[in-house]
Formats: structure tokens, C-alpha cells, sequence
């Protein structure tokens, strides 16, 4: 199946299905069967890896988590939280067919103007970018790699 191509990640053995001749993807987070669309299998990957290479609790995850921006409600793909319940980490996931560009981190980053993240990663699975916020949350250095869940700080 193409959409289920070769990301730039490890590999990772996901539960899939075929319903009502659509395909379907385990989802470990929602713990039920979602639609598995280009960005969902860039989503389920990217999970896995924050989980099993990064050390994030699957428990502190949250998958299409509703937020409120000028008024209109939108859904960030993954948000991350720490053990006091805040927001400490968000990642856009685009379909690897989507080049990421500076607009595609403009939408992390208004998700991130209520989240209050320290951390912002957009990824289509063949690219990542991660950058880290100061403290005044409006400048931000790129990452050169995904940082672990042990050292995410918040703000």
C-alpha cells in the first residue's frame, strides 16, 4: 500500500484491518481503529518512535487534542504533556507527500500560542524539524535532534 511507504524513522509493526473496504490502523493512544490516511500513518510512526526511542509516556500523549485559536476550534496532531498535566511538547504531522514550510510551522505555532509548549515539531515523516522556544516563547532555536521526554523542560 503506498501510503504506507518508508518513512524516515525505524520501523515500527502496527495492528491493521480492512472495514467496510477501508483500511484502518490500531490506534495505541485512542486505543480504537482509525483511518489510515498518509498523515495518520506519518501520526501512528511518529507516536511510536517518541515512545519507543524517546522515552514518552504513551499514558502523557494526546492524539488531535482540541484547541481554541482566535476563536475557532482546531486539533493538534500530538500533544505531549508532563506529570502536572501541562502541555510541554506539540508536533504537526503532515502526509509525506506535503513539503514542510515555514507555513506548516506557523500552525504549530499558533496551536502553540495557547499550549504554551517549550518544544514544536513539524514532521511528514521524511523530515523533521523540532525547535526549542526561549522563555519568552517567541524565539526559537532548531534542534538538532528530537529531544528525549526526560529532558523537556517546561516554561
Amino acid at each position: 500500500m503506498d501510503y504506507m511507504q518508508e518513512l524516515n524513522l525505524p520501523k515500527y509493526q502496527f495492528s491493521t484491518s480492512i472495514t467496510e473496504g477501508k483500511v484502518k490502523i490500531f490506534d495505541r493512544i485512542r486505543k480504537k481503529k482509525v483511518a489510515l490516511t498518509p498523515e495518520e500513518w506519518v501520526r501512528q510512526n511518529f507516536i511510536a518512535f517518541l515512545i519507543e526511542e524517546k522515552g514518552f509516556p504513551a499514558s502523557l500523549i494526546a492524539i488531535e487534542a482540541k484547541v481554541n485559536v482566535n476563536g475557532l476550534s482546531q486539533r493538534a496532531d500530538i500533544v505531549v504533556y508532563n506529570r502536572l498535566g501541562q502541555a510541554i511538547f506539540i508536533v504537526e504531522c503532515k502526509a509525506p507527500s506535503v513539503k514542510i514550510t515555514q507555513d506548516t510551522f506557523a500552525q504549530a505555532c499558533r496551536y502553540n500560542i495557547i499550549l504554551q509548549t517549550r518544544v514544536i515539531c513539524v514532521t511528514n515523516g521524511l523530515n523533521h524539524y523540532c525547535a526549542l522556544l526561549d522563555s519568552s516563547g517567541t524565539q526559537y532555536n532548531f534542534l538538532e535532534e528530537i529531544p528525549l521526554y526526560d529532558q523537556l523542560k517546561t516554561r
